[in-house]
């Protein structure tokens, strides 16, 4: 089969295309024919090094994407033979990531895809689906699953809605029954964040996004997504309510984060910082329920009509994927492993 791999970390040029036996299944797992494979910045960060070190001698990259179920190994349901799947976490603590033809996966982490979501919508889920999700419900006054209605009456701001992960919290919060407001930096962001489906798109660069915020929501917003804890934290707190939530999944632009404690304490405010590593085996197992069941309800497709541009790349070019992802690309960055 061909697969890329990584023997040393480094920059995208370490990644190599090569032939390798197609992997056998153990106990437990399941071995699916890749059809699509999701970049995710975790990715080239892990590739990169010294953050992450290579604890394999040889890594296929990628945690994200979709395909079917080819064989089983020994204690999983041999009906699963055939399946069409998305995957999560594929290469997370393990050298078989979905950058390959065959990839070999827990039975667990292939979850079932409708026969009327594309193997796209598949790949695209993963980390930012499951990382939405974990920040729409660790709000002390929130719930624990998303649902239809698990979100009715309360406000959410999803900072940098044209992204992955914003676009995500867009779907699933609308989805679930909440108002969504969404902060962008211009026009053609605004217009993906809009066709996600955000009610609400304020442009952060304009004079007063609190007082515009305040205007929509003038008890305060629920529960804040964000992206960019260091740049946005006074923006997030001029719009929080009493007991409100920010649940932070990156601080894009690396901006220090600098807290006025006595303002939080008055606030009651909740941080929720998330990464889906350490967020522990029943929240990631329930937060893919929930995006399955989201998916099989068609609420989280792709595509640029849907806000979430599709930047594709074969499988020889996987080092250009991960420089698209480096470099900040809007939309979702694809690799095309079947032919």
């Amino acid at each position: 089969m061909k697969a890329i791999i990584y023997s040393d970390n480094g920059g995208p040029d370490v990644l190599r295309l090569v032939d390798r036996d197609r992997p056998a299944p153990s106990p437990g797992e399941v071995r699916v024919r890749v059809a699509v494979s999701g970049v995710n910045p975790t990715d080239w960060q892990a590739r990169s090094g010294p953050a992450h070190p290579k604890n394999f001698s040889e890594v296929t990259p990628h945690l994200d994407g979709a395909g079917t179920i080819d064989a089983v190994g020994e204690g999983v349901d041999e009906s699963r033979v055939g399946q069409r799947v998305w995957l999560f976490m594929a290469a997370a603590g393990r050298p078989t990531g979905t950058a390959a033809e065959f990839t070999v996966v827990p039975a667990e982490l292939a979850v079932p895809l409708p026969d009327d979501a594309g193997f796209d919508v598949g790949a695209a889920l993963g980390v930012p689906a499951l990382t939405a999700h974990r920040a729409l419900t660790v709000a002390e006054d929130g719930p624990r699953r998303l649902r239809p209605g698990a979100l009715d009456g309360q406000v959410v701001l999803a900072a940098g809605g044209a992204g992955a992960v914003g676009h995500a919290v867009i779907q699933l919060a609308r989805w679930a029954g909440a108002t969504v407001i969404t902060t962008v930096s211009g026009p053609e962001k605004a217009r993906l964040a809009t066709a996600a489906g955000a009610h609400h798109v304020i442009n952060y660069r304009g004079a007063d996004p609190a007082a515009e915020i305040r205007r929509i929501a003038p008890d305060g917003v629920d529960i804040v997504a964000e992206v960019a804890l260091g740049a946005n934290l006074p923006l997030d707190l001029a719009v929080l309510r009493t007991r409100g939530t920010i649940s932070t999944y990156a601080n894009d632009g690396g901006k220090p984060v600098e807290l006025n404690v006595l303002q939080n304490m008055v606030l009651n405010a909740r941080f929720q910082f998330l990464i889906l590593y350490t967020a522990g085996p029943k929240a990631r197992a329930a937060a893919a329920e929930d995006v399955a069941a989201a998916v099989h309800a068609g609420a989280l497709p792709v595509g640029e009509e849907h806000g979430l541009p599709l930047i594709r790349f074969p499988l020889d070019r996987t080092a250009d994927a991960h420089r698209a992802v480096e470099s900040g690309a809007v939309g979702k960055v694809l690799v095309d492993v079947a032919s």
